[in-house]
């Protein structure tokens, strides 16, 4: 079943982790259980093949693999974003297109880059995403990170939404996310369709008091953000910062300490998956890191902490 693409997104999408064996092989079980978990921390969409599911570090091949399996076995349950981004529009467009022939929800781009210095202008940056767009007629999210080294600015941005209609989420998480999402929804009024908030939802009430109407967080504790979310939708702005403020030195340590490999340790020790390995060149996690990950993690008792017992 296919997922309507029509409707505007919001709340909480989450990017799904890649599990690995201890050996670096694909765990293709372990990658069924995790969206399975992440449905079960009642998301409202998953993002795969994002920068925290190592999207880096897979092949063509296994990329592919990934996008079958993963929209196969999620089947409709929830929408599923695809990321496509490639400094190559001809290969970003070859991957939005196989993304949505087997019925993604969404694409998530990042703006074409490589290393720090080959970048595009801001007129090929928009025919870039306009391809994509009309290869794979399915909203596009926009991905402005500081991984890119690409400054996106709120004209440009409306810009690219007027002009690509397609073009109408935008995945805010540069610093000062909370600002840069005000400024870009007044401007861009009906062509912002979803401004959302990321970094592991670091910045969460601001943005959310921004005007951000979704956030894509990691999946280490997506059902500790639900009533975050929830309760500021319905103006319950006290209950919110209280929620916020319980999950809050969790999602620290993951943003500051861990990275993407906060989720999959957590999942690890729920028995969602059977190895928290992330691909080289990647380094491990630090056991005492780790132990300092988990201690939190119980405090909180997110879902990934004991699914899988």
């Amino acid at each position: 079943m296919q997922v309507e693409k029509s409707r505007p997104y919001r709340g909480l999408f989450p990017v799904a982790p890649t599990p690995f064996t201890d050996s670096g092989d694909l765990d293709l079980e372990g990658q069924r259980r995790v969206l399975d978990c992440m449905i079960d921390q009642k998301v409202d969409g998953i993002c795969i093949l994002a920068n925290y599911s190592e999207q880096f570090l897979l092949s063509d091949e296994e990329r592919r693999l990934l996008v079958d399996l993963c929209l196969s076995h999620v089947a409709g349950r929830k929408p599923v974003m695809v990321t496509c981004s490639h400094f190559s529009t001809r290969i970003a467009v070859e991957r939005a297109r196989y993304a949505a022939e087997l019925g993604a929800s969404l694409l998530m781009l990042m703006p074409p880059y490589h290393g720090a210095g080959l970048k595009a202008d801001e007129d090929h940056m928009i025919e870039h995403f306009a391809r994509v767009a009309d290869a794979a007629q399915t909203p596009i999210m926009v991905q402005d990170a500081p991984l890119s080294g690409v400054t996106l600015s709120v004209p440009f941005l409306v810009r690219l939404a007027q002009e690509v209609p397609l073009v109408n989420y935008f995945k805010i998480e540069v610093p000062f996310a909370a600002a840069k999402l005000r400024n870009l929804i007044q401007a861009g009024n009906a062509a912002i369709a979803g401004p959302f908030d990321g970094e592991e939802a670091i910045t969460l009430m601001a943005d959310l008091q921004a005007g951000a109407t979704g956030t894509m967080s990691s999946a280490l504790c997506p059902d500790l953000l639900r009533p975050i979310f929830d309760h500021h939708m319905a103006g319950r702005s006290t209950e919110a910062a209280t929620a916020y403020a319980k999950v809050l030195p969790l999602i620290n340590y993951e943003n500051r300490q861990c990275g993407l490999r906060a989720a999959k340790t957590v999942m690890r020790e729920g028995n969602v998956i059977r190895s928290d390995a992330v691909r080289h060149p990647l380094e491990q996690i630090h056991p005492h890191t780790k132990a300092g990950l988990i201690e939190l993690a119980r405090g909180v008792n997110p879902l990934a902490l004991r699914w899988g017992h």
